[in-house]
């Protein structure tokens, strides 16, 4: 009779459906962090070598650190969130009280003092970059780990991150076109447009209103889900001590530290990817600003295709293949034309095509739907390895779990930008460069660079992704148990 129930009980909990505004309510919490990613590694160290005047170096240096010490608060902001009492739950009070501080730090980031030295601008930028991504990770890992607790089914988690993907994701292409067309437009003073240094402040303000926005929709549409959540656990409190034992027993996981390096290694090649788009596009493709624009929009014909196909992608090849194709297609798509530009191959268009920007384009269609799948995936198998871990040590740390999901990402994140910032100083890129100004050769290293030249990183992460067990029966398998024990 006991298990009658306890399987009756399994069933209407495993089964509960979230509905779609409560779903979109959740993904409108990723647009947020959209407008900030598109400041922090699509235009800050643009603005800081091209404008402000900083080395590559030095200003890769600053945002590396920023990076890890952000990494360092992750598991203390999991950790905190997983303990957290109050009769708003454990995630919504953490993650509406970041709002303001990000919209803040974003703003100076953007916007330091005049007649600054080398030291005083690699200061300012280190201390509110450090700012800025700690108050943002107040809101991103009680957000993650809130996708986790709000369902507990193998494939509806996939879906309700991938509402977070598609809206963050057009939402930032949206955003991002506006970038280029309205704050950085080409002129005959400004060519490219993003050396004009006044639109880093308009830009500025107007994602710190966005922001603000998108975190507010998400904690009021999810209130709603705060009775079904689970509490803390009983007389926990937060420690720091507490969260290093937290942490400790996450790495234990075998399944886990494949996941968390594979995922660190693949990403280094997309942030040096993205720290070097700019300079790519503007010298290497020799793209106009305003055509930058375009490689945001292509996302939002990218995404909606990748949102349709992550059920049935993952349900017929299960996650791990899921992870594994969409990332190595990920990182072979953008090198293919880079290597062919680079290996002077004569069929292929020159820069003065109009095919150029179509090829480009097309790449870039590519991997928003490549990466978009991947990035869904991945989010969703971290929540699944929340129950690995409760079924294995008893308790519940999503929190915990996604901090380090975070720290992975961050780490990649530093690693990127002090390599995409010195390898701007390696291969002596001036600075405050109009178009046409940059030697031939500097610019052939920088697609070299840029691309092949760093992707063993990636290719090294896919291949650790091999080792992952976890597939759809053996969840399947842990879900009934943990039932049973509840």
């Amino acid at each position: 009779m006991n298990d009658a129930i306890k399987d009756q009980a399994f069933q209407s909990d495993s089964t509960r459906r979230l509905s779609v505004p409560v779903m979109a309510a959740f993904g409108s919490g990723e647009l947020g962090p959209a407008v900030v990613t598109i400041g922090l590694y699509s235009l800050l160290l643009f603005y800081y070598q091209q404008i402000v005047g900083l080395s590559g170096t030095l200003t890769g240096l600053a945002l590396g650190i920023a990076l890890f010490c952000d990494a360092v608060t992750d598991p203390l902001v999991g950790s905190l969130s997983d303990r957290v009492r109050s009769k708003y739950g454990r995630r919504h009070p953490v993650m509406a009280a970041s709002a303001i501080p990000i919209a803040i730090t974003l703003f100076a980031l953007f916007n330091p003092p005049d007649g600054l030295s080398a030291v005083g601008s690699f200061a300012w930028l280190t201390v509110f970059a450090i700012l800025v991504r700690t108050a943002l990770t107040f809101f991103v890992i009680p957000h993650l780990a809130l996708g986790a607790e709000m369902t507990p089914d193998y494939l509806q988690r996939s879906t309700l991150y991938s509402f977070g993907s598609l809206i963050g994701g057009v939402g930032g292409a949206l955003i991002g076109f506006a970038v280029y067309w309205v704050f950085f437009p080409t002129t005959d003073e400004f060519n490219p447009g993003l050396l004009n240094a006044e639109g880093y402040r308009t830009f500025t303000l107007v994602a710190g209103v966005i922001l603000i926005a998108s975190i507010g929709l998400c904690v009021l549409g999810t209130a709603g889900e705060i009775p079904n959540l689970k509490a803390p656990e009983a007389g926990a409190s937060f420690s720091f001590l507490g969260t290093v034992r937290d942490i400790r027993e996450v790495f234990r996981d075998r399944d886990f530290l494949v996941v968390f390096a594979g995922f660190l290694l693949w990403y280094i090649f997309g942030y040096i990817e993205s720290v070097g788009s700019p300079f790519l596009n503007l010298h290497f493709w020799g793209l106009q600003t305003e055509e930058l624009a375009y490689f945001v929009v292509t996302p939002l014909l990218g995404l909606p295709v990748a949102f349709a196909l992550v059920p049935w992608v993952t349900r017929t090849f299960d996650k791990r293949n899921t992870m594994i194709g969409s990332s190595l297609a990920f990182l072979i798509l953008p090198n293919i034309p880079i290597c062919l530009r680079l290996m002077d191959v004569s069929w292929y268009p020159d820069n003065s095509s109009p095919w150029i920007l179509y090829i480009n384009l097309g790449v870039s269609f590519l991997n928003a739907v490549t990466g978009t799948i991947a990035a869904v995936t991945y989010s969703s198998i971290y929540a699944d390895l929340t129950d690995s871990h409760e079924y294995r040590t008893h308790q519940r740390r999503e929190g915990a779990i996604f901090a380090a999901r975070s720290f992975s990402g961050k780490a990649a994140g530093a690693f990127g930008l002090m390599i995409g910032g010195a390898i701007l100083d390696l291969i002596a890129f001036p600075e405050n460069a109009p178009y046409g100004s940059v030697p031939d050769e500097v610019v052939w290293n920088l697609g070299f660079f840029v691309g092949p030249a760093t992707s063993f990183f990636s290719a090294a992460g896919v291949a650790l992704f091999l080792l992952y067990r976890l597939d759809k029966a053996r969840h399947a398998t842990i879900a009934r148990a943990l039932q049973a024990r509840s």
